[in-house]
């Protein structure tokens, strides 16, 4: 059991607190310059110091938001008004989170797969992010769904990296949030993801037993069981929602304080709609189940702002709706019709 127990209960009781979710702002520079790139907003560091800027000042969105996820870089920035981002969220009651992992390389051996890195030297980090003020953290695995894959191997290499991971995370005070994210980009179908979300789920948790890390102090930030992109087969919201729902009462350990979806690039209602739909038909649930997105919380919001100080006020406007929308589905209350109003 770690020194911090007391504080990691309380951080990760406070992630998943009614009504609220996490907001994903940890793209890696490349990752936010190509978003940048395609809305013609020129891809400075000033830029994206802004922009993270108008996410985490959003008045009103700590209503809605319990802990943002940030980048190595951004920990490191301040507001306009020069106050450290961390401490600025801190100062709204909002969670501060960090990404430690250092990305998803090619896994030797298989073809078409992919292993997490980061865990050299993550001790130390960890330590410094703490200082910088991080409340949790987040590792990200990616689980590749194509002809004869995802293969043992991959998915034992990448639980075994955030078991790790978890480990040294709650060793310095920090609630892990553990993402292996099966990828929706293949042709398979909703079957076909249950299944290799099911096997990976239960190999994650058997390897989280097998390091010791403490189960009631770690968020799970997972895919939603979905058809791959290029699937033929459409699945209605209410499916996704019941295959899900199964899969995580059959893999995941009642400890858990709580559960957070990725939007695995959903549209942003569509997230909103299948979050919604496991909440309003499943009430009784070991865990309550909330949302940590990114994209689906920001891309009509970066598509207001556009790059221009003028369109801030709007930006961060829309950025509110949506995440009101999805503090409404983590109670089953949210409707389309709130689509059409905003």
């Amino acid at each position: 059991m770690s020194n911090f127990a007391n504080e990691l209960e309380l951080t990760a009781r406070a992630m998943v607190a009614a009504g609220k979710g996490i907001l994903a702002i940890d793209e890696s520079t490349p990752t936010l310059s190509k978003r940048f790139d395609a809305i013609g907003i020129e891809p400075t560091e000033e830029n994206r110091r802004a922009y993270r800027d108008l996410l985490i000042t959003a008045p009103g969105s700590n209503k809605f938001i319990s802990g943002m996820i940030l980048y190595d870089e951004t920990i490191r920035q301040s507001s306009n008004d020069g106050t450290p981002f961390p401490k600025a969220l801190i100062n709204r009651g909002i969670l501060p989170g960090i990404k430690v992992d250092t990305g998803a390389k090619d896994l030797a051996s298989h073809p078409g797969e992919k292993v997490t890195e980061g865990l050299d030297g993550l001790r130390e980090r960890l330590a410094e992010y703490r200082e910088l003020g991080a409340k949790f953290a987040k590792w990200r695995a990616v689980i590749t769904i194509g002809s004869g894959i995802p293969s043992t191997a991959c998915i034992s290499a990448n639980v075994h990296a955030l078991a790790r991971y978890a480990g040294l995370c709650q060793e310095a005070g920090i609630v892990p949030m553990i993402e292996p994210e099966v990828l929706m980009g293949s042709d398979n179908t909703i079957e076909h993801c249950y299944k290799v979300s099911n096997a990976t789920l239960k190999k994650l948790f058997n390897e989280l037993y097998e390091q010791d890390v403490a189960m009631e102090h770690v968020i799970l930030k997972v895919n939603m069981v979905i058809p791959g992109k290029q699937c033929p087969t459409k699945a209605g919201v209410q499916e996704v929602a019941d295959m899900t729902v199964r899969c995580l009462l059959n893999t995941v350990p009642a400890a858990l304080p709580g559960i957070v979806f990725l939007s695995g690039g959903q549209s942003p209602q569509l997230a909103t709609a299948h979050l919604n739909a496991m909440n309003s038909s499943y009430s009784k649930l070991p865990w309550p189940l909330s949302f940590s997105y990114g994209r689906a919380l920001q891309e009509p919001c970066m598509n207001t702002w556009q790059g221009k100080e003028s369109y801030v006020e709007a930006a961060q406007n829309v950025l509110l709706h949506r995440e009101k929308c999805n503090s409404l589905a983590c109670s089953g209350k949210y409707s389309e019709d709130m689509e059409s109003a905003a």
